[in-house]
């Protein structure tokens, strides 16, 4: 782009907004903060799975460096900051900003948690880090990502790189220039193919390690004076000419009239993909309602055509691996009707015979008027034929996200397993107050195994 014209372009434009001042109002830092404790306590209870385990290999021993959660020592902060992207993705219940079908926590807190370690910073300057870095990883994503495009690229890995460098931009207190210059080549850093679904590879769990490890380089170039595209989003080159083949549809305005998006942000009930929790929950409720002693012979979903036309949500089976199952809304649903319950143990037996029987009898429907109401609503409805000729039915308008109450028991479960009631305690409160913690990075010390602890 020609020098005269670096100001009209949309990334000076969104870096220009996401440095000034920014609604901080109770509602989203209430939001934020809800977030960032869902975000550490599925890193938690995802540290012993085979992904975790293997990010975390990774990682070089640096005195001084950052933490892993959940785990003793010190490392590279790129190191540690993707470690804890792959845990936070491990359960597959990370949270979720449905328009962009992003999940953008595990791309933020440990961009910004890792960068407050190696810079002190006050809590509030972290929270309102993170909520422009869920901004412009939600309004990119309304805009870029479609159907079609979800199908082939992992909407993650193509918004993610965008939502991660400007909340460390944010948090580094970064010029215009720099932070420019990191969004810029931070759009040289958008990756991750979709193929995953189709095979029950890991790969998926990967995307925001890669994501954060690239943004963490990204603002380190910046800082050192590296340049990159202002025109990196609508340009000839760009992000939307290049993945979604097609000029940019308007513009990509931040907070218009005052919204942060991070307010669409619903945390998952379910460990399962997105398009899974309201058929999901819709079963369990028509589950209820079948009487004692009736068999369920025939299983009907009716659900958005985004979620049926989304990789891996389809799938019949069989299984090889749970990532499949997990994406699975036939699975998925056949589970909670075999076990009468939403949980991470309804993935831990792919082959149970009641699961293949119920997945065998389900037909998977689309619904024009929940596809009509998508992403502003996601709703499901579940039918299911007995084997008595009645039926029974059960149905949502929109899913119910995980409330406050279940996003605290979670965490303290899967916290004090590994740190104890105290460190588990400590932590809750420092983020129940984090916007008056004056050094952030404490979060991530706390977070961490004292080298004395023996990890379980």
């Amino acid at each position: 782009m020609h020098p005269d014209r670096q100001d009209v372009s949309t990334a000076r434009e969104i870096v220009r907004r996401a440095l000034s001042e920014i609604p901080q109002t109770e509602a989203v830092t209430a939001r934020a903060k809800q977030c960032l404790l869902d975000y550490l306590s599925c890193a938690f209870e995802a540290r012993s799975l085979p992904w975790s385990e293997q990010a975390a290999q990774l990682a070089a021993s640096n005195e001084g460096g950052a933490h892993i959660v959940g785990r003793s020592g010190t490392y590279v902060l790129a190191d540690a900051a993707f470690a804890n992207a792959v845990a936070g993705h491990g359960l597959v219940r990370e949270d979720m900003h449905a328009a962009s079908v992003a999940h953008l926590g595990v791309v933020v807190w440990p961009t910004v948690l890792a960068l407050a370690e190696r810079h002190e910073v006050p809590g509030a300057r972290a929270l309102s880090a993170a909520v422009v870095g869920y901004e412009v990883g939600a309004r990119i994503g309304r805009a870029l990502i479609t159907p079609s495009l979800a199908r082939l690229f992992r909407p993650t890995g193509l918004v993610g790189p965008f939502a991660s460098a400007m909340a460390g931009a944010r948090l580094l207190g970064l010029d215009e220039g720099q932070a420019l210059n990191a969004f810029a080549l931070a759009g040289n850093a958008c990756a991750g193919l979709n193929e995953w679904a189709h095979t029950g590879g890991s790969e998926m769990y990967f995307h925001p390690g890669f994501v954060v490890r690239n943004a963490i380089a990204c603002l380190d170039l910046a800082r050192q004076g590296a340049q990159a595209s202002p025109s990196i989003l609508e340009g000839e080159a760009g992000l939307f000419r290049a993945y979604a083949r097609a000029p940019m549809p308007g513009p990509i305005a931040l907070f218009p009239q005052g919204d942060a998006d991070i307010l669409k942000v619903f945390n998952k009930p379910a460990p399962a993909c997105n398009f899974a929790q309201s058929p999901c929950q819709a079963a369990l409720r028509a589950w209820r309602l079948v009487p004692s002693g009736r068999r369920i012979v025939a299983v009907r979903v009716e659900t958005t055509h985004a979620a049926l036309a989304y990789p891996g949500c389809s799938a019949m089976g069989p299984f090889d691996y749970a990532l499949q199952a997990k994406m699975s809304i036939a699975f998925g649903v056949a589970a909670v009707l075999a076990r009468g319950a939403i949980e991470e143990e309804n993935y831990r037996q792919l082959d149970d015979a009641e699961i293949v029987r119920l997945i065998a009898q389900t037909e998977l429907v689309p619904d024009d008027a929940y596809t009509t109401a998508f992403p502003a609503r996601q709703g499901a409805r579940v039918i299911l034929r007995l084997d008595d000729g009645s039926t029974v039915r059960a149905e949502l308008d929109d899913v119910v996200a995980a409330d406050e109450a279940l996003i605290r028991a979670r965490w303290r479960r899967a916290a004090q397993v590994v740190l104890g009631d105290e460190q588990a305690e400590r932590i809750e409160a420092m983020v129940d107050g984090y916007e008056r913690e004056p050094d952030a990075g404490l979060l991530a010390r706390l977070c961490a195994l004292r080298p004395d602890t023996t990890q379980t």
